[in-house]
């Protein structure tokens, strides 16, 4: 595993929407070990490829109950609304309160090609709507409310 290089706020790679991941191969599997080891040593709780220079549908969250790995996540269903702070590895120093749904359904592909649906709130509601905002080349910056 490696640790990628961030990019910040102004680069134009996080403004591009990803690409779908057509085939789940080693490289595929290798980046999403190495996204969770950059997200780990930045302290972070989610990490979308994009944060690293790469335009694939590639997500890993960890809100403290261990490493998620998503790939072509989808919400297929939200409920509620729900006020909170956010940051962003990519836009550091910088927080915001953004409304995000309370309460989220996602299917994705696990790194075993398998289709899986998680449900989120709290948390992981917000961290799984701010993370597939990063696949659309939308940053939470777009989306605050209140500084």
């Amino acid at each position: 595993m490696a640790i990628r290089q961030l990019r910040y706020v102004g680069d134009p790679i996080l403004r591009k929407k990803s690409r779908e991941v057509t085939e789940i191969n080693d490289r595929i599997k290798i980046l999403l070990d190495d996204m969770l080891e950059t997200m780990y040593k930045n302290d972070g709780v989610g990490l979308a490829a994009p944060q690293v220079g790469i335009l694939k549908r590639v997500v890993v969250i960890d809100i403290g109950e261990g490493p998620i790995k998503l790939i072509n996540p989808e919400i297929i269903s939200m409920e509620g609304e729900v006020i909170d702070v956010e940051g962003c590895l990519s836009v550091p120093g910088e927080t915001g309160e953004v409304k995000r749904p309370s309460k989220v359904k996602v299917k994705y592909l696990d790194e075993n090609g398998k289709e899986l649906i998680i449900q989120g709130t709290g948390l992981l509601a917000r961290a799984l709507c701010h993370e597939i905002d990063h696949l659309n080349g939308i940053l939470f910056i777009d989306k605050v409310i209140k500084k």
